[in-house]
């Protein structure tokens, strides 16, 4: 009976996450700033990337640090307020934002790619962990100027990161969220392999395709 005892908190916590990574943020805040329904623009992705794309820097500023906080809240939420079993609370809690991000009720399960989400859930879990990520997305995005393929790279080194700067615990997190931001990006992947995925434009109207 432990293990039932202990597995209703932890779904608790993932209950929790789940509902504060569901509130879709660049939905609102274009509706917001009168710019109408970002799921009807550019590529549909409620995320920051179509947001900077149809709404401009601003609100795709606001969108990213909004979705990586929701992320970053639920592992705080769990760390505070489960302290017997923070641990493992607080990287169910952040899972589960992911999930609710990806996978709002709210928006018939239809959200975003959990970039900018997973990214706040790796910083708090572990900030080297989470910096190594971030600066690794930075600089494949400068070199390369693709935001799908920058996520792409650093994901697929968080579970590395993970294992050598906090433990199998993370590492674990980290792949397991990782596998699930990049499958989201399939029809990106198809679109890099073919040559027909956007480059990030700062400052410029987007073009329509992506």
């Amino acid at each position: 009976m432990d293990g039932g005892v202990a597995f209703w908190p932890l779904l608790a916590w993932a209950a929790v996450g789940y509902l504060l990574g569901s509130v879709p943020y660049a939905l609102l805040l274009m509706r917001l700033a009168g710019r109408g329904d970002i799921r009807k623009m550019g590529s549909g992705n409620v995320g920051a990337t179509n947001v900077l794309r149809e709404g401009g820097t601003g609100l795709a500023v606001a969108t990213l640090v909004l979705d990586a906080g929701k992320g970053a809240l639920a592992v705080l939420l769990a760390a505070r307020y489960a302290p017997d079993a923070a641990p493992s609370s607080a990287l169910v809690a952040g899972a589960g934002a992911v999930l609710g991000h990806v996978f709002p009720v709210w928006l018939g399960f239809r959200g975003g790619k959990g970039v900018a989400t997973t990214l706040g859930v790796l910083l708090v879990a572990s900030w080297p962990t989470g910096l190594a990520v971030v600066a690794t997305w930075l600089a494949a995005a400068l070199i390369g100027r693709y935001s799908s393929l920058s996520a792409i790279i650093a994901l697929a080194l968080a579970p590395v990161f993970g294992f050598f700067l906090a433990g199998p615990k993370v590492a674990l997190l980290a792949l397991v969220l990782g596998v699930l931001v990049i499958a989201l990006h399939h029809t990106n992947i198809r679109r890099l392999l073919a040559g027909e995925e956007d480059r990030i434009s700062i400052g410029r109207e987007h073009d329509g395709t992506g």
